[in-house]
């Protein structure tokens, strides 16, 4: 049968993060932290996670990986239930960075390939969508750069925004995990009215920024009402960071996606750039928060495939030979 024509296929993946303070659900942006998954056609399933920070992650069937694998085989009609998974990953855990998110579209990409691409990139959208129920994170890594995309339950657009080349991102990760579901379950049901508007205004402002290579307006547009006053009490140090990372250089500051990263986008030409990192790390050691931070650039490349032959390496070899080295 045709679709047995790939073996086995190699997925590279990248974070994202979402929101960017304003585009609530809707702007998301990949960045170059990767996730690895091989996924091989087998006679049995066996799932592999390299690396400490995986554990706690399912090894059976009940993996999300392979799990959104069977329903890419599922939408296309085709029966391949037992797979062969490795899967490395820079990508931190529920860290607001999008971890989730890279493991669905890797898993969805990689599926999807080991069948021919009997799927469309837009039908891979869909269903990703459908499971993050916000296409944000899902949007940036599988398409790159910058996405504005929405998700009415039923489906999903998107446009792609290509990214300023001097922009750079400046993530500050606590040492603690805050799940979605705590983050999203402090926020009300309603907002006021001049609420909805402030961030109705802010994200269009900051999506014609971005759009237009505006770095210097993205100071005024960066700011939200819907989401980041009601998760603030939930890392102690937020309020501070959203108030004055810019005067220490930032172009605009925003809590990554549910948090708790903090994200900061930065002028790679500016001349503030340790300031402001001393600035997120003593903020937060303030707090008695412990961060780590780290530096990064927009990714220009959503999720990519190849296939693997016979004599390739495992992705351990890889990881030891190509990442970590």
């Amino acid at each position: 049968m045709s679709y047995r024509a790939v073996q086995k296929v190699r997925v590279k993946v990248p974070a994202s993060t979402a929101n960017l303070g304003p585009g609530f659900d809707s702007l998301g942006m990949a960045l170059n932290l990767f996730a690895w998954i091989d996924l091989a056609i087998s006679d049995q399933t066996t799932i592999h996670l390299i690396g400490d920070q995986m554990n706690g992650i399912p090894t059976d069937k009940s993996n999300l990986i392979y799990k959104v694998a069977q329903m890419v085989f599922q939408e296309a009609g085709v029966s391949l239930p037992e797979l062969d998974i490795t899967m490395y990953s820079e990508i931190p855990l529920t860290r607001g960075l999008g971890s989730s998110a890279s493991a669905i579209v890797g898993a969805l990409a990689g599926a999807n390939a080991l069948i021919g691409n009997k799927l469309t990139t837009y039908e891979l959208f869909q269903i990703a969508s459908r499971l993050e129920k916000h296409p944000d994170n899902v949007g940036a890594s599988l398409f790159g750069g910058i996405v504005v995309a929405f998700w009415d339950g039923e489906k999903a657009e998107s446009i792609r925004i290509e990214p300023d080349a001097n922009l750079e991102v400046l993530v500050a990760i606590p040492a603690f995990q805050l799940s979605t579901e705590k983050a999203r379950g402090v926020m009300p049901k309603l907002v006021p009215m001049k609420d909805a508007v402030f961030n109705l205004s802010h994200s269009s402002l900051l999506v014609a920024a971005l759009a237009t290579n505006n770095l210097g307006m993205i100071r005024h547009a960066m700011k939200d009402a819907l989401h980041q006053p009601y998760r603030a009490p939930l890392i102690p140090g937020m309020k501070t960071l959203l108030a004055q990372a810019e005067n220490h250089g930032a172009l605009g500051v925003a809590l990554s996606g549910a948090g708790p990263t903090m994200l900061a986008l930065v002028d790679a030409r500016s001349g503030q750039k340790a300031e402001l990192e001393a600035f997120l790390k003593d903020t937060l050691a303030k707090e008695a928060i412990e961060a780590q931070t780290l530096w990064l650039k927009p990714s220009r490349e959503g999720v990519t495939t190849i296939q693997l032959q016979a004599g390739d390496g495992d992705l351990q070899s890889f990881v030891e030979g190509e990442v970590l080295a």
